[in-house]
């Protein structure tokens, strides 16, 4: 049965302007069950500006009265095989109605993109034990675990040496070099929970409009001038936290064991460290298929926050 809302209730897309209301909403949310915001402004203003996001079609508003009672919006990536949801309201009702939205939109993109089934995935922190239960009656199913892996700064950090044979090129001004970041990216993260490969364009647009983000930020290492090894940092966690944010790590098989991951780790540790940060972040899958989450703890990294993604196959045909 579909889900109805609460008389008096209203509805319409979100804008840009609405970033705020959005962030005031889910900021609520959040502290009430990690005890942080988590979300900065800049964090909605990117995701509603995105350019695989179509507000029109893509995302809710829900009012009682004038007063923002909840909001949903769906994101697809390359292919659409995968799409990432996102629901936060503390009525049940408009909660069920704004997932049959997400669901019926989510059917649609799959269905555009010649899809048989899609794959939703929505992020739920472990602590809101009441949530995951909403979700489970939703059909959905706890599908990973995410730690926030942290460690902080205490003074100057000391750079470590370049593993033998290593080039390092520091920021990717140009194509060629931005292409090179996104081949490593695609090919070392394929097949992992929740990635969708996307092209190179559609990837550089979104980079592009990433707010805490720009192109001095990707570093690749070459061996032998193949390049083999990417990281991408930004500044998402610089306003609230004052941590810089490894947001990709990504080493191609081939050249893994050679001490490139942990390289790329310590070097953003004294980069950080030199900028006054008072840490480092960034996420781990715990059931990723290298051993992830033991390379970062052995760099002196520990878990701050428990997130799980909650994943629901929808057939589309």
């Amino acid at each position: 049965m579909t889900a109805v809302l609460p008389v008096g209730h209203t509805v319409r897309p979100p804008t840009k302007e609405d970033a705020q209301a959005i962030l005031d909403l889910a900021s609520a949310y959040n502290i009430s069950v990690i005890g942080i915001a988590d979300w900065t402004l800049d964090d909605v203003t990117d995701a509603l500006t995105d350019p695989d996001f179509d507000p029109a079609k893509d995302g809710w508003l829900v009012y009682a009265a004038d007063r923002l009672a909840g909001f949903g919006w769906v994101f697809g990536k390359g292919d659409r095989r995968q799409l990432d949801l996102d629901v936060i309201t503390d009525d049940p009702e408009v909660e069920r109605w704004l997932l049959d939205r997400l669901i019926e939109r989510s059917g649609e993109l799959g269905r555009t993109h010649n899809q048989t089934s899609v794959q939703l995935d929505v992020v739920v922190y472990q602590a809101d034990a009441a949530r995951q239960d909403r979700f489970a009656g939703y059909g959905f199913a706890r599908g990973t675990v995410f730690h926030r892996m942290r460690i902080d700064h205490d003074g100057a950090v000391e750079a470590p040496e370049v593993p033998a044979g290593i080039t390092v090129r520091r920021g990717a001004p140009d194509e060629a070099s931005q292409r090179a970041g996104h081949a490593v990216l695609n090919a070392a993260f394929d097949g992992q929970f929740g990635f969708t490969p996307r092209p190179f364009e559609e990837w550089q647009a979104s980079q592009d409009n990433f707010s805490a983000f720009d192109w001095s930020q990707l570093t690749v290492l070459e061996q032998d001038g193949e390049p083999v090894a990417m990281r991408a940092v930004n500044d998402q966690f610089v306003e609230d936290e004052n941590c810089g944010y490894i947001g990709r790590l990504a080493v191609l098989e081939k050249a893994r064991g050679k001490g490139l991951a942990k390289y790329l780790l310590r070097d953003q540790f004294a980069l950080d460290a030199a900028a006054g940060r008072t840490g480092t972040i960034l996420h781990v899958d715990t059931n990723n298929p290298t051993p992830a989450l033991g390379l970062y703890t052995s760099v002196g990294m520990k878990p701050v926050l428990v997130m799980e993604v909650w994943r629901r196959e929808l057939s589309v045909r």
